[in-house]
């Protein structure tokens, strides 16, 4: 179900989801003024102090827009941020909250407090359960070929398992969404929101670097890889910037630790990206991007309608 505080005010039933090095306040406020959310991690910044500086401008930005936006903060112990970000997070009352690696009460309290919402990240089945028993207001199923941190569940079958526990909390899906088409298919298909990544990489106000632009152009499907020995967690990165295992051995001697994984310096020259690359092939604006994605949405869904069906046979009593 849609929360009330989205309903009438979306020209696409899509979140622009949240990027590492990707996501900064261009990008949240482009998209919003095209009438969509966006969203950023709050790792983008190096610091709370500079997280606490774009929620300043973001929420200048965006003010006259009319459209919520999100934050992205991993709620996990080893997050030595956390205390300060998710504090700044309710003295700027962001409207939404998406929590990954871990989810807890307090956390969904204190946003609900100032009538924000939680999305949390979900892999699996029992990582939804344990975000839905904190509260949370809705789950990003994170499918197989999403982005990042991402799940390897079909999205059917993870939205076929999911949407009877989910009530009427909002159910999001996450992977392989490049055009309006798939965004019409996650609809479609029992997902209330669309969470779309990657295709915004390539956009103009993307904070993403001109060598990830230029990869992304020339990637398919093919280029893109499933690992856990890049950051601990299974992610989507591209083939040719995967590290060699110098770099994995580091990363064993580390541990899984978010503050060192998210860490900018690490990921210089590592990518991610989600299988739907192949879809992407020019770096269009924002607005002109999430135009094209509503055209191509309302075509999917009229073309659906314009299926030829044979009528129910009723039969004779």
């Amino acid at each position: 179900m849609l929360p009330r505080s989205l309903e009438g005010r979306l020209r696409l039933p899509m979140l622009v989801s949240p990027m590492f090095l990707v996501s900064g306040p261009d990008l949240v406020a482009e998209s919003c003024r095209a009438g969509v959310v966006g969203s950023f991690p709050a790792f983008n910044q190096r610091t709370s102090e500079g997280y606490e500086q774009w929620l300043k401008e973001i929420s200048a930005r965006v003010a006259n827009y009319g459209m919520p936006w999100g934050a992205q903060l991993p709620v996990h112990h080893t997050n030595k941020r956390l205390d300060a970000d998710l504090a700044l997070t309710v003295k700027y009352e962001v409207p939404i909250l998406i929590s990954s690696i871990g989810i807890t009460r307090e956390v969904t309290d204190a946003i609900h407090a100032y009538g924000g919402l939680v999305f949390h990240d979900a892999i699996n089945i029992r990582h939804a359960a344990k975000a839905l028993e904190a509260n949370v207001d809705g789950i990003i199923a994170v499918a197989g070929g999403a982005g990042g941190h991402s799940g390897t569940y079909n999205p059917f079958a993870f939205i076929g398992e999911l949407k009877p526990l989910l009530g009427d909390k909002t159910l999001i899906l996450a992977g392989c969404m490049s055009n309006g088409q798939a965004i019409a298919g996650a609809i479609a298909a029992g997902a209330d929101l669309a969470y779309v990544g990657t295709r915004f990489v390539n956009t103009v106000e993307s904070m993403a670097s001109d060598k990830m632009k230029r990869l992304v152009l020339d990637s398919n499907l093919t280029d893109v890889v499933y690992t856990d020995e890049v950051d601990g967690v299974g992610s989507s990165f591209l083939r040719q910037t995967l590290p060699g295992a110098a770099f994995r051995q580091d990363l064993a001697k580390i541990g899984f630790d978010i503050s060192e994984i998210l860490e900018p310096k690490r990921w210089v020259d590592i990518l991610s990206a989600g299988q739907g690359v192949g879809a992407i092939h020019d770096i269009p604006t924002t607005a002109d991007l999430v135009d094209r994605l509503e055209r191509d949405y309302h075509q999917a869904v009229s073309r659906m309608n314009a299926i030829p069906l044979a009528p129910r046979l009723v039969s004779a009593v």
